[in-house]
């Protein structure tokens, strides 16, 4: 077993309730255990013209390796509607591994750690809800000095999900 923590967006289509349904279907995966999820944060798309995004971020254990994990997040993604008409394009719900474990992963469909994991506060501040105060991510990067260089500007922690 591994620990990963995956990263949510919406911004289409009840955002809120995307993400509560990708909660039950992360919980459904096999050899995967759910083992929390952080309260739900708006913040602004990075693109503008773009409705408010809505984001989470979810820990799981699991003995998925890295690839299967990603193939069952996308179908996910496709079962809630996810439609990919354009690279950072509005969506129904994105799925994406944040961490997996102590591995650097180097795909040409996966690369974790996320890249621009530093620069996202709808990540960072999530993830700091569901992982250990003192995570060290596998490229020697501690959490908590993430935090400290990218403020929490732009984000609303929303009420109970």
């Amino acid at each position: 077993m591994e620990r990963i923590y995956i990263g949510m967006g919406s911004n289409l289509a009840a955002p809120a309730e995307q993400l509560r349904s990708a909660v039950e279907a992360l919980a459904r995966l096999p050899q995967t255990a759910l083992v929390g999820v952080s309260a739900f944060y708006q913040s602004d798309s990075l693109l503008p013209g773009q409705p408010r995004y809505t984001n989470a971020v979810a820990a799981l254990d699991s003995e998925l390796a890295p690839l299967e994990l990603l193939d069952a997040l996308q179908a996910i993604e496709n079962q809630q509607g996810r439609e990919r008409l354009e690279r950072w394009g509005p969506r129904t719900l994105d799925l994406d591994i944040v961490l997996f474990g102590d591995r650097l992963i180097d795909e040409p469909r996966l690369n974790v750690p996320h890249y621009h994991l530093q620069e996202r506060a709808f990540v960072l501040y999530p993830l700091a809800e569901v992982a250990p105060a003192d995570l060290r991510l596998a490229d020697g990067r501690v959490l908590k000095d993430l935090l400290a260089a990218c403020p929490f500007v732009g984000l609303e922690r929303l009420p109970q999900n």
